[in-house]
């Protein structure tokens, strides 16, 4: 079978987090298939100079302006030559913005784990680190068509910064991840979602696949194989989204690219890859 280059996009500065980028890395080697090449990428170094990633993503204004940084990346992986372009973010903000600019395969972290989730049990659940995204999640979810199956988004009882001490000390945090996990069953969840992708990483790093019999989804591993899984129908059979309506509409590119320069976001080149 052909190679696949996919092209990920984060939403930290990877070179600031040496031991998630690395655990990243790994994971992301050993998940996809032979010939698929994952090729990481951050945000522009200097995206979070005076505070980290979580207290931004917090609210919904500073999600949709640092998502532009996405948009760059998308039409970056198109115009490189790469096969499809992985959102790997929770709250996926400009996902389908993304999907109306290119014409690569574009998939994201929340909505492949949502997915997946509905093959393994009746209703899905999120365990956050980031609380106030609870909505987001929500109505992504809605989007979906999949409220009915949801048990809701719901906070693990940890930080960000407990996430990243957990790569050198992994034990509290994952009884900590386990009584979470208990708590969301005991509200009827059947497949658990890690929210997150540093969360999600740590937990596969350390085989972390089950709560008392309730999956819990490796999101990252599940982005990756519906990235593959597009490509390999549109080289198959030559499937390809829709391009009538409103939101998949797709506009003249030279005019994104004017648009772009106009608000000066074409300045954010020099981000991390």
């Amino acid at each position: 079978m052909s190679n696949i280059r996919i092209y990920h996009q984060s939403f930290t500065v990877l070179g600031n987090l040496p031991a998630y980028a690395e655990a990243l890395r790994a994971h992301f080697a050993r998940v996809a298939r032979p010939g698929t090449e994952v090729v990481m990428h951050g945000m522009h170094p200097r995206t979070y100079q005076t505070e980290y990633p979580g207290n931004d993503i917090r609210y919904a204004y500073f999600q949709t302006l640092h998502s532009q940084q996405f948009v760059l990346g998308a039409l970056e992986a198109e115009e490189r030559g790469f096969d499809a372009f992985a959102l790997m973010t929770l709250p996926e903000p400009s996902l389908q913005e993304i999907r109306s600019l290119v014409d690569i395969p574009v998939v994201g972290y929340g909505e492949s784990a949502m997915l997946t989730a509905a093959m393994l049990g009746q209703r899905a659940g999120v365990l956050l680190f980031i609380a106030e995204m609870a909505p987001m999640v929500e109505r992504n979810v809605e989007r979906l068509g999949l409220s009915g199956r949801f048990a809701g988004a719901h906070p693990v009882g940890f930080a960000f910064h407990d996430v990243l001490r957990g790569y050198e000390d992994p034990a509290p945090l994952l009884e900590r991840f386990a009584a979470a996990a208990r708590g969301l069953i005991a509200r009827g969840c059947e497949a658990i979602i890690p929210g997150e992708a540093p969360l999600c990483v740590l937990l596969a790093r350390h085989g972390v696949t089950e709560v008392d019999g309730v999956p819990v989804v490796d999101a990252l591993a599940a982005t990756v194989k519906m990235a593959e899984a597009m490509v390999d129908l549109r080289r198959s059979t030559g499937l390809r989204p829709c391009r009538t309506g409103y939101f998949t509409a797709t506009p003249p590119r030279a005019r994104v690219r004017e648009l772009l320069r106009f608000y000066g976001i074409a300045a954010l080149g020099g981000r991390e890859g």
